[in-house]
């Protein structure tokens, strides 16, 4: 698993037996069940709810396969049912939006363009964008080297915007705190790698300054790079490589996504609507 899934998990299995003040071995279904009427009240989302179950199943399996317990006690609970998730997605005007908000003048003005343009352009997963290095970028030849999930590597097109954006910024890039981050494309203002968590909020605040009312996140300028490929008829297995995903069925989502836009605007416009 990634470094961020593993971090999650060892949070859930953490907070969980913190909550229940007991060994491992102690914990009964119905401790799980307790723990997880507590988060749904605290308004935990099914997504995560499932998530928190997975994370405590896994961890319970490990402990049987240890020899510490018996049986598993998160057999007994049922994760909740998730119905088809259809992330949020910007229209075309809206990523312009964005991406015209931004003050090029501004201090980090130029870097926080081309992130964006690159997180739009390339459908680039948040630690994707924060951890691109340099040698990676080839703007020349149109193309990004990106590392992805479980260290697998593959080749995204970097069209011509994306790479004048990348250009306009390298001039202004702040000198890297050390040698160990000299590769490191996307600095902040110590010269260190920019964190995820600074691209979620320089995301929220360009959204907001371009007015846009939507809940969106570095992820929505990937689910938007899928949808608009696929709407205006990129092939879906293109679409798969570009995203890196493991599975087909797990980029079939942004046909649905395509097949809600067609639908909603079919009766929105249809005589008898």
């Amino acid at each position: 698993m990634s470094p961020n899934t593993v971090a999650s998990y060892c949070h859930d299995v953490k907070a969980f037996l913190d909550f229940c003040e007991l060994e491992p071995r102690a914990v009964r279904p119905a401790d799980i069940e307790s723990y997880l009427g507590q988060v749904t009240a605290e308004g935990l989302s099914k997504r995560s709810t499932a998530r928190l179950v997975s994370a405590l199943r896994n961890f319970f399996s490990w402990c049987v396969e240890e020899g510490e317990i018996k049986d598993n006690p998160c057999d007994r609970v049922d994760a909740p049912k998730l119905g088809k998730y259809l992330p949020a997605v910007l229209s075309v005007e809206e990523v312009s939006a964005i991406l015209d908000s931004v003050d090029l003048n501004a201090p980090y003005g130029k870097r926080n363009r081309a992130i964006l343009e690159v997180l739009y352009g390339c459908g680039l997963r948040v630690s994707e964008a924060a951890t691109l290095r340099i040698s990676h970028v080839h703007p020349d030849d149109g193309f990004v080297d990106i590392i992805g999930k479980g260290n697998k590597q593959r080749l995204v097109p970097l069209g011509e915007v994306a790479a004048d954006a990348i250009r306009a910024y390298l001039p202004d890039r702040p000198l890297p705190a050390s040698a160990a981050y000299d590769d490191y494309l996307f600095l902040n203002r110590f010269g260190k790698p920019i964190s995820r968590i600074s691209l979620f909020n320089l995301v929220k605040s360009q959204a907001m300054a371009a007015g846009i009312q939507k809940e969106i996140s570095p992820h929505t300028f990937r689910h938007s790079f899928a949808t608009h490929l696929i709407e205006n008829g990129a092939d879906l297995r293109i679409v798969q490589e570009m995203l890196g995903h493991e599975s087909i069925l797990t980029t079939e989502i942004y046909t649905h996504i395509d097949s809600s836009t067609w639908h909603r605007s079919v009766l929105e416009h249809h005589p008898r609507k």
